[in-house]
């Protein structure tokens, strides 16, 4: 369903009657999107962890649960960067920042009002 509000013209319109080629109403499209949104905010903790695993050794630290999406993510990836001055990725809504920055980054991110925890060893 979520993959369906990208491409549905349903999506948006106000009228609840309203349907699309597909047979799909805007309600529907407006459940899928308050679904999307749900499923973003999660249970609403920010981690933040260290992984090794593929990386030849080289440890990264990991963001994950960031109520955030898009430009907003994007930017907050690049201050974090920034913050650590090293470099990352921003990957399937995942923060990596290279190199062991936790403490740097759980600060950060607590200064900005979320709950974070330090996740793992």
């Amino acid at each position: 369903m979520a993959d369906h509000k990208l491409f549905c013209p349903a999506y948006g319109l106000r009228d609840a009657d309203a349907l699309c080629e597909c047979g799909a109403s805007a309600q529907a499209a407006q459940a899928a999107e308050a679904e999307r949104r749900a499923a973003l905010v999660g249970d609403g903790v920010v981690r933040v962890g260290r992984e090794t695993q593929g990386r030849k050794g080289g440890g990264v630290t990991v963001v994950t649960g960031v109520p955030l999406e898009g430009k907003e993510l994007k930017a907050l990836a690049k201050r974090l960067k920034q913050l650590c001055g090293s470099g990352g990725a921003l990957a399937d809504g995942r923060i990596e920042i290279q190199g062991d920055h936790r403490d740097r980054i759980v600060a950060e991110l607590s200064k900005r009002g979320w709950t974070v925890k330090r996740a793992g060893g």
